[in-house]
């Protein structure tokens, strides 16, 4: 009678050194690599200049306006009010407000005299220009304390700071800490809904540490190719990356932890259990991967420098996700074996009975009454996916975009309050020389415009010679409405239009309101063309991965489907809960990329794991099999990564709030009712020929279908 062989010794010990390799090569770039992570505010910009479309009219006057001054600067507009009592006059004061800024003159970061103050007509109010360097980075906030302590001097009064400097310094405040505040909130908020989730002590903390050294390695690998212009980094794709990889990489790690607890119920031997989890659950992984780092790319298609800017570095934080679940995470599990899952133990999840009994129940409901599961669900989405048109992607108004109370914002209000409502933001008008006079009399015959006059040698709009550049002039049009408005577009609309028509003028139209109206235009040119290439994307992948044509079409219309819903009640929250009245123009594009991508990422889980069960036991027995495995871990990784991103919200931007509300309830709304009710109700309903034409679709016969 023979006995089993066993390796030799020197083989079982030579098999512990991949594991022990891979371990050690993470911990080496967990240590050298992390502190990139709190370093990508290095390489960093939230110069609002660098938002705008490439080819828009609005992004060539600025290019245009760097002539006109012959030392780049940031305005700051310091508007006076009289203290206490808004209504009483402060005329008196306009001398006194004068002389207050003009002694900054020579100030470091002070750029050239400040403009004298200047009434508002009602006398209720003066306002002053004060210019700075454009690129003070860190010492813009004490260069604006500085211009505000010279001027609430003036007795009497109350001094308040607007225009973009002031505006920059609180978008720089609102991001400021991002790196420490966010990935603290989002990794706390993971490694607590994974305690109470899975009871482990130990695997919780190695999802985490997975997550983060994926984390350091895509913050290096950015950092350096920003480092080198190959990339564009801001707060905004700063903030997303942090999320978007700690929230996929810890989705992955979950679907292969929980293939691997499978795995150890049958096999006795951990590397053997690896071995079988990489097997099963590599596939899915990466196909996940590859529909939203494919889909983040295709962001490069847009004209907006910010959307172009998210796609190569989130799609450098996937690959990254997907490397540390691929080979980090197997290594550790090997180390470990069932000690990663204790105190809990590994059941036989091959066994009919076993796996969590809730879905064993979803499970039997779906198969009991698969037609009116499915019918319920889709126009519970429809009645949702109904309010989606009435979500106004027309841009957030200057006091909506920070979440809280900002100095500027408030400043802004004030200044509107006294001035015309463009006041401090023109429309800025270049033209030929030559044709001064008739651009300024279409400019000035614009309904809609308050003023307008030229920019003289002194840098001012106003009295004195026009300054003349290389043959052109600037034209600074003031505007009635508030530069933030519908009607502040609608005025730029028709200013275009005028001094388009006057000939041999080749006047082109810029400044806040412009690069606002354009932006706007831009987001929607983009909509239309990359909402299709994603679509595509996700297709192709669908397509190859599931073998079928069918199912991948019935898959990527229910992830479209709940992203509609999704926006539909995004509209009524945040206009009756937020009291937003609209949302920045990216958002429902950003929202589109992140939920389609990323929910399409369970239907995956799920389908993968589906036809695997059906090759097996058949296409109904399949589907009940495949929905009852994964069914707890697909909504456990659909809760992380909701959470994930609703850490966003401690950034307070609207930008931002608006994401996270967006990304995290349409998964919510993914995991609970397309994946557990809305697609296994079909594909049981329908049956195999939902598989058609690969090889389920083709099944017939008792016990196959």
């Amino acid at each position: 009678m023979s006995t089993p062989s066993h390796p030799p010794r020197s083989a079982r010990r030579a098999r512990w050194l991949v594991p022990v390799l891979l371990l050690l090569v993470w911990l080496v770039v967990g240590g050298a690599l992390g502190p990139y992570a709190g370093r990508l505010g290095e390489v960093a910009t939230n110069d609002q200049a660098s938002f705008l479309p490439r080819s828009a009219e609005s992004t060539r006057v600025v290019e245009a306006q760097k002539a006109f001054q012959q030392d780049e600067t940031l305005p700051v507009i310091v508007v006076w009010t009289a203290d206490g009592d808004g209504d009483a006059a402060v005329t008196a004061h306009q001398q006194a407000a004068t002389r207050s800024v003009a002694g900054l003159e020579g100030d470091p970061g002070i750029v050239g005299p400040a403009s004298p103050a200047l009434p508002s007509d009602d006398g209720r109010a003066l306002q002053a220009v004060v210019q700075v360097e454009p690129d003070l980075g860190e010492r813009l906030p004490d260069v604006l304390a500085d211009i505000g302590d010279a001027a609430g001097q003036v007795p009497g009064t109350r001094a308040q700071l607007a225009g973009p400097a002031a505006s920059q310094a609180d978008l720089s405040d609102a991001f400021a800490g991002i790196d420490g505040l966010l990935l603290a909130v989002a990794l706390i908020t993971v490694l607590v809904i994974l305690l109470l989730v899975y009871r482990s002590v130990l695997l919780p903390l190695v999802i985490i540490l997975s997550a983060v050294f994926a984390l350091a390695l895509a913050c290096a690998v950015v950092y350096a190719l920003a480092d080198r212009d190959v990339v564009r980094v801001d707060g905004q794709v700063q903030g997303i990356l942090s999320i978007l990889v700690i929230g996929a990489a810890t989705d992955y790690a979950l679907l292969l932890t929980a293939r691997f607890r499978e795995e150890l119920a049958r096999h006795p031997d951990r590397f053997g259990a690896v071995r079988a989890a990489l097997r099963d659950s590599w596939g899915a992984v990466v196909a996940s991967a590859a529909t939203v780092a494919l889909g983040l790319l295709a962001l490069l298609l847009s004209d907006l420098t910010n959307n172009r800017a998210l796609g190569p570095v989130g799609a450098i934080g996937i690959v990254c996700s997907v490397l540390s679940t691929l080979t980090f995470l197997p290594a550790v599990l090997v180390l470990l074996g069932r000690v990663a899952y204790w105190p809990a133990k590994p059941v036989r999840t091959g066994d009919p009975e076993a796996g969590h009994r809730l879905w064993h129940r979803v499970a039997a409901l779906v198969d009991r009454a698969p037609r009116r599961i499915w019918a319920v669900s889709l126009a519970a989405l429809l009645a949702c996916a109904a309010f989606a048109p009435t979500l106004s992607s027309k841009g957030v108004p200057l006091d909506e975009i920070f979440v809280n109370d900002t100095p500027s914002v408030a400043a802004q209000q004030t200044l509107a309050e006294h001035f015309p409502g463009g006041s401090g933001n023109p429309a800025v008008v270049i033209a030929e020389a030559g044709r001064l006079d008739p651009v300024l009399r279409a400019a000035r015959d614009t309904p809609g415009v308050a003023s307008a006059a030229p920019v003289t040698a002194s840098g001012r709009p106003g009295g004195g010679t026009p300054l003349v550049v290389d043959g052109r002039v600037r034209i600074d049009a003031t505007l009635q409405a508030p530069a933030d408005s519908d009607a502040a577009k609608s005025t730029v609309v028709r200013l275009r239009e005028a001094v388009h028509d006057v000939p041999g003028a080749d006047a082109l139209v810029g400044g806040y309101t412009a690069q606002q109206y354009d932006t706007q235009e831009t987001a929607g040119a983009d909509r239309t063309l990359i909402v299709p290439v994603v679509l595509a994307i996700i297709l192709v992948i669908l397509i190859l991965l599931l073998r079928s044509l069918l199912m991948p079409l019935l898959l990527v219309a229910t992830v479209g489907l709940n992203f509609l819903a999704t926006l539909g009640i995004s509209s009524l929250v945040f206009t009756h809960v937020f009291g937003f009245s609209g949302t920045d123009a990216s958002v429902p594009l950003y929202g589109f990329v992140f939920l389609v991508a990323l929910g399409v990422d369970y239907n995956i889980f799920l389908m993968s794991r589906v036809r695997e069960e059906a090759l097996r036991h058949g296409v109904r027995e399949g589907t009940l099999r495949g929905l009852t495995a994964t069914g707890g871990v697909i909504t456990s990784a659909g809760v992380v990564l909701a959470a994930t991103f609703a850490a966003l919200g401690v950034i307070p931007l609207a930008f931002l709030l608006q994401i996270a509300f967006i990304v995290a309830f349409g998964v919510l709304l993914d995991t609970l009712v397309v994946r557990s009710l809305l697609v296994p109700a079909l594909a049981r309903d329908i049956g195999a020929v939902a598989w058609w034409p690969g090889r389920l679709g083709r099944r017939t016969g008792t016990g196959q279908v």
